[in-house]
């Protein structure tokens, strides 16, 4: 056991990160787009990226609680505690016995669902924040069955890019700050900071990396996750399989590279969509198509100036439909038929589809427009949905379509005013 950290040394420790938190409090707080409960039997758990402000979130929780104690173990001066009395006498001293309790980036501490179970034991309210989906989710449903929320935090939403201008632009201006959030991504800080984002995003996924996953998962070829991230970065809306990630990062087999994608997944630099099938063995053999948590990530680590911008306005959609489905209640897939046509995202709640939707920058050109319509006719006819959403830079009209005998209506919808209303 290394250095033994006496009570009054943590004690210290806690009182820097008491007023370190009463500093971020007197920052300007933009309310964020999600679901909450109020304090009571439930452990409220905040999960998602790095510096998505999570801290800051539940920190405005719990000052709306009537305040409590904080301890984040973000911290290396908490890394050698192994006796977790230790932190809570400190804490006692410091927060006299607090009733709510914000325990901050948990998954830094061993076994950290025994602390969070013993709190809760004795009565106390606690509020959870984490950057590990998987360590998060696999222990909460171990330990807290049925006694927590997840409430999942990604970086700001375009409508909160929105309440971050505190301004009403005009139609013309929302499509110019689709177009920059685009490429800026949502992270708040370099939004709320004078920093240079493309610098600020490349340290941010170096430090989820090196010490989220390299470090954690003790991960030996790191040059060809390097390799991977680089180019799932630079291929985001696409197809991937994990034959043709190994032969392009050079890792040595298809194992290392899903192991690789499943750390890259957990940490919240990407997730996965899969491909549609009633067939449950075929979806799962099925390439999956990959997206960042964040566009500005991509744009800063992969995209070149001039590349495809369809491809991040998709990868938008992506994150507003992720971040629903990871609420609860509803599955997203994309879609693809018999002759190859591709419906980017098939909306299902429980066996009924309820939307069809397709991404594409502009449909000015009369071949675009025809593959586009094409698709979502045929997957509405095989998947029994009319429910039919075309979303673009500016159109808006709802439109009867035809190809060969199939028929219906396509709402066309600027993807800035989607986003307004979905994400």
């Amino acid at each position: 056991m290394k250095n033994k950290m006496n009570t009054s040394s943590l004690q210290d420790v806690l009182e820097t990160q008491k007023r370190e938190m009463e500093d971020r409090l007197k920052e300007r707080y933009i309310e964020r787009d999600v679901q909450t409960v109020p304090a009571g039997q439930l452990v409220r758990v905040v999960v998602g990226p790095r510096r998505a402000g999570k801290s800051f979130l539940a920190a405005h929780l719990l000052r709306a609680d009537g305040g409590g104690g904080y301890v984040n173990f973000d911290d290396e001066r908490l890394l050698d505690v192994q006796d977790y009395d230790d932190i809570v006498n400190a804490m006692n001293l410091v927060y006299g016995k607090p009733k709510t309790v914000l325990l901050d980036e948990v998954q830094n501490l061993a076994r950290w669902e025994l602390l969070v179970n013993r709190l809760q034991r004795q009565g106390r309210r606690l509020i959870v924040t984490g950057s590990n989906s998987n360590l998060l989710s696999s222990e909460l449903a171990t330990h807290l069955t049925g006694r927590h929320m997840l409430i999942p935090l990604l970086p700001f939403g375009y409508r909160e890019r929105l309440r971050l201008l505190n301004t009403s632009p005009t139609d013309s201006e929302r499509r110019t700050l689709l177009a920059e959030y685009s490429r800026s991504g949502g992270f708040p800080e370099p939004l709320m900071q004078p920093l240079n984002r493309t610098d600020y995003l490349r340290t941010l996924v170096n430090s989820v990396l090196y010490k989220d996953i390299v470090k954690r998962h003790r991960v030996r070829a790191v040059q060809g996750i390097e390799n991977l991230v680089h180019y799932l970065f630079s291929n985001v809306a696409k197809e991937y399989s994990f034959r043709t990630l190994g032969q392009v990062t050079g890792c040595r087999s298809a194992n290392t590279v899903q192991k690789y994608v499943k750390y890259l997944e957990e940490s919240f630099l990407f997730f996965s969509l899969p491909r549609f099938s009633f067939k449950v063995r075929e979806q799962v053999a099925f390439n999956k198509k990959i997206y960042a948590t964040d566009t500005g990530m991509a744009a800063a680590l992969g995209f070149r100036p001039g590349e495809d911008a369809g491809r991040l306005y998709e990868n938008l959609v992506a994150i507003a439909l992720w971040k629903k489905s990871l609420a609860g209640g509803l599955n997203v897939f994309f879609w693809k038929g018999a002759g190859n046509e591709e419906v980017d995202f098939v909306v299902r709640k429980g066996l009924k589809t309820e939307a069809l939707i397709q991404v594409c920058q502009t449909v000015d050109n009369p071949r675009t427009l025809e593959r586009e319509t094409r698709a979502l006719l045929k997957a509405g006819k095989e998947l029994n949905c009319a429910n039919r959403i075309l979303l673009t830079e500016d159109a808006e009209k709802t439109e009867p379509v035809e190809w060969f005998g199939l028929k219906g209506e396509i709402r066309f919808m600027p993807l800035w005013k989607w986003l307004e209303r979905e994400g």
